[in-house]
């Protein structure tokens, strides 16, 4: 048997695991109420549209729908979400703008192979949505955190960083960051602060990567402007490029993302795509266009916005009720997660099995820490469990809590 640990590659090796996916092996036991996964609720999908819609794709475009596809993705699919992108958001693009991708996981992969070289430092927020960190891990980045308090990442914290960065003629490439109901701790970027990163990616000639897979599911409260649309209405930089995703606004099986940048961007990413993919699903674009073509994005999200607000309260409710003091929680206007810590000297690492032995689970907050920080906090999920498995968990999650706190473990 060859020795993989001798003849494997550079980035198999710079590659790990999600601690998510490791921690959810150790979760699986029935009697286990999870908070750890980001899963949306299964039974709220558009079973019924997704069935006569892909009958009725297949019927009338199979040619089409079952071959291959341009790899820069389907035109049906682009102009509905261009449209889209002008209803909602204000943002007037071109087709040459977009790039369907195999989700958003794959955008991220692409973004990371198109600009790191091994060894460039990246800036991400503290904490990061691991999924993005494992990603650009693999292409070899080093990375630079910055902190982030109840307005998103601090920006006197971020230019200092770029200062030390270009003072050093270090090779930086981007900023990435989750500014809507971040992944993990729920938190909105402010407008105020998002117009400031425009002007930081001008005087610092920086890409800024713009995640943005929860922004439709809001609660409450209004939305902030992306950050691609105050560069448009501003600077103009075309130093942003957003990422998209129909994994939480229609379903994860999809495996739909979109990239909206610069063209000069998008014919690079294209030709990146055909190394990996080829193409997305044809049939796939096909079901996403009509999703947005038809109105049942607008009837879906609004079902989902009920269900996860319900959630969201029921948790909110039932952590106020059972954490003892010292514990705080970030409450998010949206979104699938919140945020806790817990106080400074207690380590969510280190209760974690002593959470599965309550039954119930949650992410450990370090993960989320490129520098491995956060010991104290965990991210918990409120779109899966039921609301009675809610209130029933964060009563198991108080125990252990409190055992930790209180009590020689």
């Amino acid at each position: 048997m060859i020795d993989l640990v001798k003849n494997s590659s550079t980035v198999s090796r710079r590659t790990k695991a999600s601690v998510i996916r490791e921690l959810l092996k150790l979760t699986a036991k029935p009697e286990i109420i999870s908070f750890a996964g980001g899963l949306p609720d299964p039974k709220i999908f558009p079973y019924e549209f997704a069935a006569e819609t892909a009958k009725q794709v297949i019927l009338k475009k199979g040619e089409t729908a079952l071959q291959y596809g341009p790899t820069e993705g389907l035109a049906d699919l682009k102009q509905e979400f261009l449209k889209f992108l002008d209803k909602y958001e204000g943002i007037n693009a071109g087709p040459e703008n977009l790039l369907i991708t195999s989700a958003s996981q794959q955008a991220l992969d692409m973004v990371g192979r198109l600009f790191i070289d091994a060894g460039d430092p990246i800036i991400v927020e503290l904490p990061s949505y691991i999924g993005g960190l494992q990603v650009f891990k693999s292409c070899g980045a080093d990375f630079i955190g910055v902190k982030m308090d109840d307005e998103g990442v601090i920006i006197k914290e971020l230019e200092q960083k770029l200062e030390l960065l270009k003072n050093q003629e270090e090779h930086y490439k981007f900023v990435y960051l989750v500014p809507d109901f971040q992944n993990p701790s729920g938190v909105t970027l402010s407008e105020k602060r998002r117009h400031k990163i425009v002007e930081l990616s001008e005087k610092y000639n920086v890409l800024i990567v713009e995640d943005s897979p929860y922004r439709q599911i809001r609660f409450q409260g209004k939305s902030p402007k992306m950050i691609y649309k105050i560069d448009q209405d501003t600077l103009k930089t075309s130093n942003i490029v957003s990422i998209f995703t129909f994994s939480k606004t229609f379903a994860p099986g999809l495996r739909i993302g979109i990239i909206l940048a610069h063209e000069n961007i998008i014919r690079k990413l294209a030709m990146l795509k055909q190394a990996l993919d080829l193409c997305t699903s044809s049939l796939n674009q096909f079901i996403a266009a009509e999703f947005l073509k038809t109105g049942e994005f607008e009837r879906h999200t609004d079902r989902i916005n009920k269900v996860y607000k319900s959630k969201k309260d029921a948790m909110l409710t039932s952590l106020q009720e059972n954490m003892p003091e010292g514990v705080t929680w970030t409450k998010p206007e949206g979104g699938l997660f919140l945020w806790v810590r817990l106080p400074e000297h207690v380590s969510a690492d280190d209760m974690f099995p002593e959470a599965v032995q309550e039954n119930v689970a949650y992410v450990i907050g370090s993960a989320f820490h490129c520098d491995g920080s956060g010991k104290n906090t965990m991210r918990l999920n409120f779109s899966y469990a039921t609301v009675e498995q809610i209130g029933e968990g964060v009563k198991r999650l108080a125990t252990a809590v409190k055992k930790r706190m209180f009590q020689k473990v």
